[in-house]
């Protein structure tokens, strides 16, 4: 079996096409946060100086969106690779400066929990690191540095495990 690493040569990018656009609505509820809309998804914002334990700060919306396209670009590609998994967990840390406030830095971890050779979940990491759209992006703009692993994150080792689907975490 070949390995594919998706490339820019793979891609075609016509020219005449507009850019993908995207929408996103926020306001404020009260001094303590405020809602984003999109489609018909709502998240609440931590926006209190005092922070909020029920909602995403700026920072770590950040950080989440980065986990999101990775977790997207992984589903993209499976199918393509025909990449075979159980689960797949991210964990980010970002670092940001006070003066001028910025973040500097971002650091993940990646677990997969599959059977596939060494070789081919580096494929997946390298196809994760080179087409995603915000990771590129926040790539461009701090460092953005990770490892990929095989198995469950040790943040998760002890949890039970339920079950496999979205709902039955909730």
């Amino acid at each position: 079996m070949v390995d594919l690493l998706l490339s820019v040569e793979n891609v075609i990018y016509m020219e005449h096409e507009s850019p993908v656009e995207f929408l996103v609505s926020a306001e404020r509820v009260d001094a303590h946060g405020g809602i984003a809309d999109c489609k018909s998804a709502k998240i609440a914002l931590d926006t209190d100086l005092a922070g909020r334990a029920d909602a995403f700060n700026p920072a770590e919306l950040f950080l989440a969106a980065i986990a999101a396209c990775m977790l997207k670009g992984i589903e993209r590609v499976m199918p393509m690779l025909k990449f075979q998994l159980r689960s797949v967990a991210v964990r980010l840390t970002g670092r940001r400066q006070d003066a001028p406030p910025k973040m500097i830095g971002v650091e993940y971890e990646l677990w997969v929990e599959t059977e596939e050779p060494e070789r081919r979940l580096d494929l997946l990491h390298r196809n994760v690191r080179n087409f995603g759209t915000i990771f590129n992006t926040v790539l461009a703009a701090c460092p953005l540095e990770g490892t990929i692993h095989r198995g469950i994150p040790p943040w998760r080792r002890e949890a039970t495990r339920g079950a496999d689907s979205l709902e039955g975490r909730r």
